[in-house]
């Protein structure tokens, strides 16, 4: 059987790399920066995904060999000029808490009638510290009243996308995987190198 190529994702997140994981199914061997325990955390000092996907990218794939895929993503809710944004796993005060990161948005949303928003990620393919590729993917919606499911992971008990009436942690991992915004960069870049413009 063929080795299969391998991705480095730049992240020390499970949920990130099991999500990703979900959506590649066998195409790939993935990993994770865990499997590399010297491996510096980056700093995400960017204001956009965008740049935070690029600082991860680059900051990784010049450290170590292959290819490395960068992800920054968030949500943007309309009623609060697109914030959590960029500091969506920090809205709470506390890196990487859903629950408190959850608990702020709803506090923020009281009495809010405009509930649209979006999830909105970003993805930066890069090799020995070269950006090759950047795929970006977003999913529209709105902000439920309170939260719903047991699936997923942060902001997904909160946002209904659009065309569905269930917010994204009650609809589950296998619809989550055709539609999240995660799963559209993900194909995008599954496009690149099956269509071979990414030789990996």
């Amino acid at each position: 059987m063929p080795t299969r190529p391998r991705l480095i994702l730049a992240t020390r997140n499970a949920h990130k790399t099991e999500e990703i994981r979900h959506i590649l199914g066998d195409r790939l061997e993935v990993l994770d920066v865990t499997s590399f325990p010297d491996l510096p955390e980056i700093e995400e000092t960017g204001s956009t995904f965008l740049e935070n996907a690029r600082l991860k990218a680059l900051g990784i794939s010049r450290r170590i060999k292959g290819w490395v895929l960068a992800d920054d993503s968030g949500l943007e809710v309309d009623a609060l000029g697109g914030a959590p944004g960029v500091w969506s796993s920090s809205y709470g005060g506390e890196e990487g808490n859903h629950t408190k990161n959850n608990e702020r948005l709803m506090q923020e949303m009281t009495e809010k009638a405009e509930r649209s928003a979006r999830f909105r990620c970003t993805l930066v393919l890069a090799k020995e510290g070269v950006e090759k590729a950047v795929f970006t993917g977003t999913v529209e919606g709105l902000v439920a009243e309170s939260p719903s499911g047991n699936g997923g992971f942060g902001y997904d008990p909160l946002f209904i996308p659009e065309g569905h009436t269930a917010t994204m942690a009650d609809l589950g991992a296998e619809v989550k995987s055709t539609l999240s915004h995660r799963a559209r960069a993900i194909r995008a870049f599954v496009v690149e190198v099956e269509g071979g413009f990414i030789n990996l």
